[in-house]
C-alpha cells in the first residue's frame, strides 16, 4: 500500500508543477516532459475516468455509420479517448495537440491516420471546417489551460448533425472556468448553432490532487449536435 501512496504522491507533485506553468511555452515543455509516463502509469494512479465517459456518451448518441465516421480529438494527448472510441466501434481519427511528445506516442498508437501539432487558443485549428462527424476534448477545457472561446472552433469543425464532445473538472478550483464554460455553451445554443443532447455530472472522475480536496473530484461530460444553419 505504502508504494502505491507513494507513486500516487509522485503525480500529484507532477500535475500541481503544472499549474506553475503560466505561458504557453511552458505549458508544451511541462506536457513534452510527461509523455512518457502519461497514460501508462500517472492516469492510471489518478482513475481518471473523462476518456471513457467521453467515449461512452458519444457512442450512446451516435447513429451513424462508425467505420466511415471521420473523428476528430483535440488535446489528444497520447489517445487516451481514441482507445476508448475505438473499443466502440469507430475507426477514423484525426489527432490535434500542442505537445510534440505527446503526438509521438499518439503516432506510435497505430490509431490516428493524421496528427498535428498546434497550441489550442493561439490560432484557428488547423482543419477543414464543417468536416467531422465527432469533435471531441478530453481534460482541457479548464482553468489555466485552454481559453473558453475553443469549443465555437470546436463547433466550426463539425458536420451540420454532428456532435461535440467535452469535459472538464467541478472542483472548487476549476470552479470559475465551468461557469464560464456553461455560459458560452448556452450562448452558442442561444445563437443556434447547436443543441444540448446531454450533460452528465460524474461524482467520481479522477483523485484529487489539490491540497484542499481529499478523495475523489467531481467533473462534467457536455455532448451538443450541430444544427443546420
Amino acid at each position: 500500500m505504502e508504494a502505491v501512496s507513494n507513486t500516487f504522491e509522485n503525480v500529484k507533485a507532477t500535475i500541481l508543477s503544472a499549474h506553475e506553468s503560466t505561458t504557453s511555452g511552458e505549458k508544451v515543455n511541462f506536457y513534452n516532459s510527461w509523455a512518457e509516463n502519461y497514460d501508462q502509469k500517472d492516469v492510471a494512479v489518478l482513475e481518471y475516468r473523462a476518456p471513457s465517459l467521453a467515449a461512452n456518451s458519444i457512442s450512446s448518441h451516435f447513429s451513424g455509420d462508425r467505420e466511415a465516421a471521420v473523428v476528430l480529438d483535440v488535446a489528444c494527448g497520447t489517445g487516451l479517448v481514441v482507445k476508448q472510441m475505438k473499443g466502440h466501434g469507430f475507426g477514423h481519427f484525426v489527432g490535434i495537440d500542442g505537445s510534440e511528445a505527446m503526438l509521438t506516442l499518439a503516432k506510435e498508437s497505430g490509431l490516428y491516420q493524421d496528427l498535428k501539432q498546434s497550441m489550442l487558443g493561439e490560432g484557428p485549428l488547423p482543419v477543414q471546417k464543417g468536416w467531422f462527424d465527432v469533435v471531441v476534448i478530453v481534460g482541457a477545457l479548464s482553468a489555466g489551460q485552454v481559453p473558453v472561446g475553443v469549443v465555437r472552433e470546436l463547433c466550426e469543425a463539425t458536420k451540420p448533425g454532428g456532435h461535440v464532445c467535452m469535459t472538464t473538472r467541478s472542483n472548487q478550483d476549476n470552479m470559475e472556468y465551468k461557469v464560464a464554460l456553461e455560459r458560452e455553451l448556452k450562448q452558442m445554443e442561444d445563437e443556434g448553432l447547436w443543441t444540448c443532447v446531454e450533460v452528465a455530472e460524474v461524482e467520481d472522475w479522477e483523485r484529487a490532487v489539490s491540497e484542499q480536496e481529499d478523495g475523489y473530484v467531481s467533473g462534467a461530460v457536455y455532448l451538443y449536435r450541430k444544427l443546420q444553419l
